[in-house]
């Protein structure tokens, strides 16, 4: 469809030209299935949140840290204002925020070690035009954070860049978190060479990104030491992708990442710079309408880091573009790919530049899934030369799978070896 709309580019203002080539094209766009991206099919639509999240759906809190003081925020506490707490609290102490909306409070955390957690439900923060450093709800700069039971909902700032959260360094744990509406997810600092900054992700959901007449990625990390995404929810983004990543070393473990209808992303995954990635037991679905027919992409703007190696272990691949595209792109200049153990459904092929060990892989057809229409992959009666069988080399080491995806975001430990081949290895 890209392709169909910048023939029409080129052919605007060539009268002659346009009255021939207008029939074909059309009949074109008719038998492909590719409307114009002028088109409403087309059009990005963004829906409200999803209800706040009651005490039954949030991460219940740990034990307090020794010592460690708590500030607690809410309508009817001493400190009322976010970003008052950012303000007084020292490092090691908790900043507990009572459920319930938070709008236009933005704030920048300082401290070098702080916990911060929504209490008795979810605190949804409502960014309303407003953006701390014009970046984002929450900028966070160079401390040890652990984060929980926050929801980040539409950030817009005049660069195009607004976040739920901006990441400027340190090490920074996310679990139980939102992010929806917002013209970037998160989205960290970072530049070569490097820096030795982790971001940890557990149990959180990141959709609806979207910046107009551009890309807007669901979650954008630049060059930090690792990146740890486990048992997550990625879905719908604008143009852009669902995770982009520049990461030395990405984790990408138990995650679904499903365009699904409605969705206009380009890459579900992009790991453009290379680095060490490793995928295990992740469900990633392309939907019709995608922006781009690469699902994952790897090394395409250049290999940046020492190691550059591509392992995949127990993923499902589901491409519902009819017209094909690629389950992998891995640009020339990898030291290699693992591809052990995935199931790859829809039209489309691997399209990898790079020396390839391929171990127990198989292509199944959308009919074998139990109910692929609302995105459940599960094996529907799974043939005996679908069973899981262990790859016993040493680029194997650390990628046994041990858990299941369980939506939405949740997992399941599994008792012993997979099953089955795919994110689904139990058959359920």
């Amino acid at each position: 469809m890209e392709l169909l709309d910048y023939v029409e580019r080129r052919l605007e203002g060539h009268t002659k030209l346009e009255w021939v080539a207008a029939p074909t094209l059309g009949s074109m766009r008719d038998i492909l299935d590719a409307p114009r991206i002028s088109d409403p099919a087309r059009r990005f639509f963004v829906p409200p949140p999803p209800p706040r999240r009651g005490l039954e759906s949030v991460l219940a809190p740990d034990p307090l840290p020794p010592g460690a003081k708590v500030w607690r925020v809410g309508p009817g506490e001493e400190v009322r204002r976010i970003a008052d707490a950012a303000q007084r609290a020292q490092d090691g102490d908790v900043v507990e925020i009572m459920a319930g909306d938070y709008r236009g409070d933005v704030a920048v955390w300082k401290q070098k070690r702080l916990t911060i957690r929504g209490v008795g439900g979810a605190a949804r923060l409502f960014a309303d035009g407003r953006g701390a450093e014009s970046k984002a709800i929450w900028v966070i700069r160079h401390g040890d954070f652990d984060i929980s039971n926050i929801d980040f909902i539409g950030t817009r700032v005049n660069d195009g860049n607004g976040a739920g959260i901006r990441f400027e360094g340190g090490n920074l744990l996310l679990r139980h978190c939102l992010f929806w509406d917002n013209q970037t997810g998160l989205l960290t600092s970072g530049s070569l060479p490097g820096t030795n900054s982790t971001l940890r992700i557990v149990s959180s959901e990141f959709a609806y990104s979207e910046v107009k007449g551009r890309w807007a990625h669901n979650l954008y990390v630049g060059y930090i030491g690792k990146l740890t995404v486990e048992s997550s929810y990625f879905h719908h983004a604008s143009v852009g992708h669902l995770l982009k990543s520049r990461a030395r070393v990405n984790e990408i473990r138990y995650n679904r990442f499903s365009d699904e209808s409605g969705g206009r992303a380009s890459y579900e995954l992009n790991f453009p710079s290379g680095g060490d990635v490793r995928l295990v037991g992740n469900i990633v679905q392309q939907q019709r309408r995608t922006e781009n027919g690469k699902m994952v992409s790897y090394g395409e703007e250049g290999y940046e880091w020492p190691n550059n190696t591509l392992k995949m272990v127990g993923n499902t691949f589901v491409n519902d573009h009819p017209h094909g595209g690629s389950f992998v792109y891995v640009a020339p200049g990898a030291d290699g790919v693992l591809s052990s153990n995935n199931l790859r459904a829809g039209n489309g092929r691997d399209n990898i530049h790079a020396p390839l060990t391929v171990f127990n892989d198989h292509q199944v057809a959308w009919s074998d899934f139990r109910r692929p229409a609302v995105y459940d992959y599960a094996l529907r009666d799974p043939s005996p030369e679908l069973r899981y069988q262990p790859f016993k080399g040493s680029a194997s080491a650390g990628l046994v799978q041990e858990k299941q995806y369980v939506h939405p975001m949740a997992v399941e430990p599994l008792e012993g070896a997979p099953l089955y081949v795919g994110a689904n290895p139990l058959g359920r």
